[in-house]
């Protein structure tokens, strides 16, 4: 892996009406043209996605988006694409003329604030229209101190792009970051060891490993720890060949029972998905989630979300092999519809239960977006490696290194029907 992926990275929305030099001000950041520009109004048709280095706040992916005010019915289509990106976002910037701010800036103010996403106004063409007291204060009022500049101006660049890495580092800071900083280097302590068994299957592409593991292994060398990565076939004699025990062990959780089966009850076991449920959404919920399992009953529909998107294949995790073990722990066939990648139904109460990937390829802030529906819907959400533990009978033990999702996952069985 040589770049940090697009889902660990800031996630920054740039929004505004059609023509307010929204991609001129992501080119200006970029240094170069990254979005194409045209007087022309609506000449964005999607989601422009650019990963970059935004030093020294780090590695960011901008988002472009089309104008919100275009009418039109492809426009409308644009428009509610760009609306989608509120869920993934972690900033939002609001790009606006001077002397024009209505319903439209209102909108993208009222929409931050209810999905909590940090919102920087900038205020573009400044060249062209000097701004007055009066309109810079309404703008205050409704969204913050905003950022003067003009995309174009080529002498001004350099401040401009200053004064905007400045405002977003103050905003961050004001921001609580959630969630654990770490994937399992605070599981591991610095110089001890954890064994990664990793099976190699039509799943895992020839010469490389999938994202979570790499990411694993690479959180561990960042947190001081040492890992040993086998196949299932390998597992044993790797825990015999260490002289001293490890701290952790870490599965597929397709090989979840075998990891159980051979490992030591004072050794502290999981899942790659699991530690990803923790690292990108709500693990405690998710335990939950997974005790409503225990009612499932044959014809139930269940939601089986993907965040990749990918050609099936023969023994597809979610497609093939989850479906079968559901199936199996419910005693009969059930309605299972899958959805990949980003989308997600907004409507989910016609099901028993939410099944979400271990979201690699999705921010922390969707994952999260699509619990608090499922929570708001009435719909118990849970994902791939909990769900696997418990039709395999092995959830209880792989969830031992997380206190507080264990004990959710023991109260919520006591109601499970």
């Amino acid at each position: 892996m040589e770049k940090t992926p697009k889902s660990m990275r800031l996630q920054i929305a740039i929004f505004g009406r059609t023509n307010v030099g929204k991609s001129s001000f992501l080119n200006m950041l970029a240094g170069q043209n990254v979005s194409i520009t045209s007087p022309v109004p609506g000449t964005t048709t999607d989601v422009v996605e650019k990963s970059m280095e935004l030093l020294p706040i780090g590695p960011v992916v901008f988002l472009d988006t089309g104008g919100l005010d275009d009418i039109s019915e492809l426009g409308t289509l644009r428009a509610e694409r760009a609306k989608k990106i509120f869920d993934r976002a972690d900033v939002a910037v609001l790009v606006a003329e001077p002397e024009v701010w209505g319903s439209w800036e209102e909108r993208v103010v009222r929409m931050a604030a209810e999905k909590g996403i940090t919102l920087l106004p900038i205020i573009n063409k400044t060249d062209i229209i000097t701004p007055s007291a009066g309109f810079l204060k309404e703008v205050e009022r409704s969204a913050g101190v905003p950022l003067l500049c003009s995309a174009l101006d080529k002498g001004g660049k350099e401040a401009s792009v200053g004064e905007f890495k400045t405002k977003l580092m103050t905003l961050l800071r004001d921001t609580s970051k959630s969630g654990p900083a770490t994937i399992a280097g605070d599981l591991v302590p610095p110089g001890e060891t954890a064994i990664l068994i990793v099976p190699i299957d039509k799943e895992a592409p020839k010469g490389r490993i999938i994202l979570p593991q790499v990411q694993t292994i690479r959180d561990l060398l960042d947190n001081g720890a040492m890992s040993l990565t086998v196949r299932e076939l390998e597992y044993a004699g790797a825990l015999e060949a260490l002289s001293r025990k490890p701290a952790l062990v870490v599965c597929d959780s397709q090989v979840v029972d075998l990891m159980v089966r051979l490992t030591p009850p004072d050794i502290p076991c999981t899942t790659f998905s699991i530690l990803f449920a923790r690292l990108k959404g709500d693990l405690t919920l998710f335990s939950a989630g997974a005790a409503a399992l225990r009612g499932l009953k044959p014809g139930d529909r269940v939601l089986i979300a993907e965040g990749c998107s990918h050609h099936p294949i023969e023994d597809d995790i979610g497609r093939v092999k989850l479906p079968k073990w559901l199936k199996t722990y419910a005693g009969g066939e059930l309605r299972i519809d899958t959805v990949s990648g980003r989308d997600f139904p907004a409507d989910i109460g016609m099901y028993k239960i939410v099944i979400q990937c271990g979201g690699c390829m999705l921010t922390r802030k969707e994952i999260l977006n699509r619990s608090s529906l499922s929570n708001s819907s009435g719909v118990p959400i849970t994902n791939y490696g909990l769900a696997i533990s418990e039709c395999k009978g092995t959830l209880k033990r792989v969830l031992s290194p997380f206190k507080q999702a264990l004990a959710s996952y023991e109260e919520a069985v006591k109601t499970a029907i």
